[in-house]
């Protein structure tokens, strides 16, 4: 699968980088971001936009700044916050700007970005894989108002969540929604192994309805 483009975007924490999966006549877009660790991108993301962009669908996997600046461990939410917003809008506007509706997302720490700000970005849903809830063994840390803040903004929302999570299992994280339809459980822990079906078939379910 090769990128229709990739852009470097000037953010207040310097560079990131977008990288597009543009199928002809595509309808809507999908904005991926990637977790606190790492250099590439996981099983789970690939084979969503690869799944996505064949259903017609314009995927963006963008690079937060700390990983272009050769970083290993992620900066903190405010400053991926900062970075992230300039770079959606900058990708949404302007010659050759995204289709909408626009959903953004992202595999943990890239989820809670999605959340954080799918409301200031006037996006149409978010999709979370793997939304850390807690840190491992530390439930008193939770993180569900930053998980309920689209919710309670009325967007569609949509959580997949491997059964043995220690971030979180399915069961925590549907009893902070108000819907335990707005997350779906599959196999895996934090990660999701090399096939992870299932992911796809609830994120392209969610998703389809959307676009």
């Amino acid at each position: 699968m090769k990128p229709t483009r990739v852009t470097q975007i000037e953010t207040p924490q310097g560079p990131g980088r977008a990288t597009v999966y543009r199928p002809a006549r595509a309808t809507a877009t999908l904005l991926l971001g990637h977790g606190a660790g790492g250099t590439g991108w996981t099983g789970d993301l690939v084979a969503v936009t690869e799944a996505m962009t064949s259903l017609g669908w314009a995927v963006v996997l963008v690079d937060q700044p700390w990983r272009l600046a050769g970083r290993k461990v992620a900066s903190r939410p405010p400053a991926l916050d900062e970075a992230w917003v300039p770079i959606v809008r900058s990708l949404r506007s302007g010659r050759g700007a995204l289709p909408g509706p626009v959903v953004v997302g992202g595999r943990s720490a890239g989820a809670r970005v999605a959340c954080r700000t799918a409301v200031e970005l006037d996006a149409a849903g978010v999709l979370c894989l793997a939304f850390p809830l807690h840190p491992p063994g530390q439930p008193e840390r939770s993180r569900a108002p930053e998980l309920l803040l689209p919710i309670e903004a009325g967007l569609p929302v949509r959580v997949i969540q491997g059964r043995r999570d220690p971030f979180g299992t399915p069961g925590e994280v549907q009893a902070v929604v108000p819907d335990p339809a707005y997350v779906v459980g599959v196999q895996g822990t934090h990660s999701f192994g090399r096939e992870p079906r299932e992911v796809v078939d609830a994120a392209r379910s969610f998703l389809s309805a959307l676009g």
